[in-house]
């Protein structure tokens, strides 16, 4: 910009000095036939204008240049400003409606996964309780239900009394095995020991249930493996509370031909 005012002021100095020189030179240089061909001042003055008006010499100059349109500024357009609101409040309904539509998708594939995993895991459960086939011995002990009185409590304190302790406790033991194999669906194994069948009886079984189960299990193994005496008060105690604790609401012949759950 600098430049083409500087330009500008050399062209018109020297404009002004060839015109200022033209007139004192005439009388000297020229012949007087030339000197009705000497411009005069209105002449110059329309030259200056000429020189002024030249696009080339001018101080300010526009010149167009592309560039790339910014991807969020907005084409002018003619639309009122209310129809533009408008346009926008609904834009902003279908950017809502779009989340909402992903977060519903979001919670319905949730349940589902919990729906599938609940019936998954209660498949599972029902699976192993139907297949399961409780032994017929364990260890050494038959635990079959046509090999056991029909009231194992009553027959127990029978064998005490005549003296038959270790078949007493046995039976009580066989009888409360058969129980949990049979009636409750314990899954007790041919191989398993009393503290194996304590433990899958705990996930199986009320807690009044299981503390009789611990009671029998206790007395038992004193008497086996540590050789104690028992009193026979706590072994009438446990031949009175048998049927309570452990039996069912079907009679025991019904276990024996297999209708019983």
């Amino acid at each position: 910009m600098h430049l083409h005012i500087d330009r500008l002021r050399l062209v018109t100095t020297l404009a002004a000095l060839i015109a200022t020189l033209s007139v004192y030179a005439a009388p000297a240089q020229m012949p007087a036939t030339d000197a009705a061909q000497t411009p005069g001042p209105s002449e110059i003055v329309s030259a200056l204008e000429r020189v002024k008006n030249d696009p080339n010499l001018a101080p300010d100059q526009t010149i167009k240049v592309l560039r790339w349109r910014d991807a969020t500024e907005e084409r002018p357009t003619g639309r009122p400003t209310w129809l533009r609101w408008i346009s926008g409040l609904f834009r902003w309904f279908e950017q809502l409606t779009r989340v909402l539509v992903w977060v519903a998708a979001v919670v319905m594939v949730a349940v589902l996964g919990v729906y599938i995993a609940r019936n998954v895991r209660k498949y599972s459960v029902t699976h192993d309780v139907k297949t399961f086939v409780a032994p017929s011995h364990v260890r050494d002990l038959d635990i079959r239900p046509e090999s056991l009185p029909d009231d194992i409590g009553i027959a127990a304190r029978l064998l005490w009394d005549r003296g038959e302790h270790r078949a007493s406790l046995a039976l009580l033991y066989r009888g409360m095995l058969t129980r949990l194999a049979h009636v409750y669906s314990i899954p007790i194994r041919h191989s398993s020991t009393e503290g194996d069948c304590l433990a899958l009886a705990a996930s199986g079984l009320t807690r009044q249930r299981l503390e009789y189960v611990s009671r029998v299990v206790l007395v038992w193994q004193r008497f086996v493996y540590g050789r104690r005496d028992t009193h026979a008060a706590t072994v009438y105690e446990l031949c009175d509370e048998f049927a309570r604790s452990l039996d069912y609401a079907a009679p025991l012949d019904a276990i024996r031909s297999g209708k019983a759950g």
